[in-house]
């Protein structure tokens, strides 16, 4: 019998496995035996042609779905049995659709795990097994579908049982059960088959009514703070989900990540005051001082305290159609709070077949990987397996705000604990003031021979005539020192402006104004360097010059060389230019000199009062 405990919480259990498994057809018969199926919703699931029950179309609700025989959104059933409450989430089984598995995956105690008898084991049901794994399931139910169609054969069943249970094992499953079922016959599924002799194990609805809903939780009090409340009294509190423990009026907490110690005055539930509340309820707790507090901070009990820091590793599944890169700047999405991110080594790439570590220097779709992530602000967070709702994240693309990875902490890395920045008696605007002058950065960009350079250097001979101190880092000069070991690979594209934006912010430290010419292709990374300065501070030119005169001009042979297949990765030949949408200063080459070009970035620094055009000394600066 299963080892699971009977507890009559609500079970939430996840359904996934390949395409054509029988995920749908297998609910859709456990929700028609149990008589949850209205007869007017009965009706509708009749296959005319061969007026049987087609159990699926109960799950797969959408008009593509139908058409198509398969899943694509996740679908949500309540239903009671055997003395039970249970959410069922039938989710898809295609490659293309891994991001809904995982979101219904998120919320579940347990998974059922369908594989076709006659396929066994597939690369789809080991990545699916992982993911179950990452997302903290540890119960799992391996149902070996279609049986009939291998005539109930038990060495088939024991077959795919015995491979099963090496990836249990290998994956740290708490407790798996096997059991062979036949979805469309009903065979196991609410009783027991008669054509399977040889199985003495439960039917699938005996295993579920006789599952836990395991504690997730290994941590105390934690409460991300999803509002501040005001009275009309003038009172203040906190509103959010208690993600973990139990809290009561009186009790000390921490607010993280400022470290500032308060305790509990008041606690209000569904409108109500109560004494104490514990995981998973809505609440507003009432501070007893006025503390500086904000949404995206996290309450916790002081004697047992989540990481705080900026450094952490991460196992993650990427999502995105475009290949992950280390060094990009993303939005990282955890509890209530949202912060940049960015990638900066992936570890090891796991083979979700063998378990192996690969070396990587990339993630495609859908493949899974260990990385270090360094965030813009510090977070609060617990590792996965101690709390989920802490440990639990996802990464959206900036410019598409569409979700490319989800994934779980493993760990804070200890350089996040131990690195703190100095405390200087020399600040930037100290260094501003003597100058007599405020820092900024413009940042030009364009295809080779666009004339960036050109532009870059008279203007900062027109900025040094006129007193203002200026640093010139030009793509050339940085790939001959602290870049040289860098190619021109996507990858390393993105390293070398990732380098270049951290010189020029300790440039812009200096109260230089900074001027760097650089191709910088990709908008992400451009992004990534306008997110390192104060938004007055970066500038971002675009020398929009087109191909055919860059090429024409051509002053170092590469345009010809990258034509003729010698160059590759070369901008605007062999690998793309992402034109700036949003630039603060466009040049167009064909329609201005180069000092009337100087006299653009000038004016436009003048304007932002970097400096002030009258030749008083410091006016710009105050």
């Amino acid at each position: 019998m299963s080892k699971f405990l009977a507890d009559q919480r609500v079970l939430t259990i996840l359904t996934c496995g390949s395409v054509d498994d029988g995920k749908s057809t297998l609910i859709g018969r456990l929700l028609y035996e149990q008589g949850q199926i209205p007869e007017d919703e009965l009706a509708g699931l009749t296959n005319r042609a061969e007026e049987a029950i087609d159990y699926s179309l109960l799950l797969d609700g959408l008009e593509p779905e139908r058409e198509q025989g398969i899943t694509i959104d996740v679908a949500y059933r309540y239903f009671k049995a055997a003395g039970r409450h249970f959410i069922v989430a039938d989710t898809p089984g295609h490659e293309q659709y891994v991001r809904n598995m995982i979101t219904g995956a998120s919320n579940s105690d347990l998974a059922i795990l369908l594989v076709d008898a006659r396929n066994g084991l597939t690369s789809q049901t080991f990545r699916h097994a992982h993911i179950v794994s990452i997302m903290g399931i540890r119960h799992v139910v391996l149902a070996v579908n279609k049986i009939d169609l291998v005539n109930f054969d038990e060495r088939v069943f024991q077959n795919i049982s015995t491979e099963f249970r090496k990836l249990a094992e290998l994956l740290r499953f708490s407790d798996f059960e096997m059991i062979p079922v036949s979805a469309l016959l009903g065979d196991n599924v609410s009783t027991r088959s008669s054509r399977m002799t040889w199985y003495e194990g439960p039917t699938l609805l005996q295993l579920l009514a006789g599952s836990e809903v395991p504690e997730k939780a290994r941590t105390g009090f934690r409460m991300p703070v999803q509002l501040i409340v005001r009275s009309d009294g003038g009172g203040r509190g906190v509103a959010g989900t208690i993600a973990s423990g139990q809290i009561a009026i009186g009790d000390k907490i921490v607010l993280l990540p400022s470290g500032r110690v308060t305790s509990i005055k008041e606690i209000s539930s569904a409108g109500r005051a109560v004494g104490r509340a514990e995981a998973r309820e809505a609440v507003t707790l009432t501070l007893s001082d006025h503390v500086d507090v904000a949404r995206g901070d996290v309450a916790a009990s002081p004697s047992d305290q989540p990481h705080v820091g900026s450094q952490f590793v991460a196992q993650i599944v990427w999502l995105g159609d475009e290949t992950l890169r280390p060094g990009r700047s993303y939005l990282l999405k955890q509890g209530t709070r949202a912060v940049g991110v960015s990638i900066t080594a992936i570890k090891y790439r796991v083979d979700v077949q063998t378990m192996a570590h690969e070396a990587a220097k990339e993630l495609r779709t859908n493949e899974i990987g260990v990385c270090n992530l360094i965030t813009a602000a510090p977070l609060v967070f617990d590792s996965y397996a101690e709390n989920a709702a802490m440990g639990g994240l996802i990464v959206i693309d900036r410019a598409t705000n569409m979700t490319v990875a989800a994934g779980i902490v493993l760990h804070p890395l200890t350089r996040s604990t131990t690195i703190r920045p100095p405390t200087l008696f020399v600040t930037k605007d100290a260094r501003a003031h003597l100058k007599g002058h405020r820092p900024a950065l413009l940042w030009l960009t364009g295809l080779s021979g666009a004339g960036k350079s050109t532009i870059a250097n008279a203007t900062e001979a027109r900025l040094n005539a006129m007193g203002v101190h200026t640093i010139l880092l030009d793509g050339d000069c940085l790939r001959g020192g602290i870049n040289k070991d860098l190619g021109f690979t996507e990858t390393d594209r993105i390293e070398n402006i990732r380098r270049a934006g951290e010189v020029s912010k300790l440039m812009l430290d200096a109260g230089l104004v900074v001027l760097c010419s650089f191709i910088s292709p990709f908008a992400a990374d451009r992004r990534m360097v306008r997110e390192l300065m104060r938004r007055d501070e970066f500038i971002e030119v675009f020398v929009d010059t087109p191909l055919e005169t860059c090429i024409e001009r051509d002053p170092k042979g590469l345009y010809r060389r990258a034509i003729d297949g010698e160059i590759k990765n070369f901008t605007g030949i062999s690998q793309v230019y992402e034109r700036p949408e949003h630039a603060e200063v466009t040049i167009r080459t064909g329609e201005l000199t180069v000092d009337g070009a100087v006299d653009r970035l000038v004016a436009e620094l003048s304007r932002r009062g970097i400096f002030d055009l009258s030749g008083e000394p410091g006016l710009g600066h105050e």
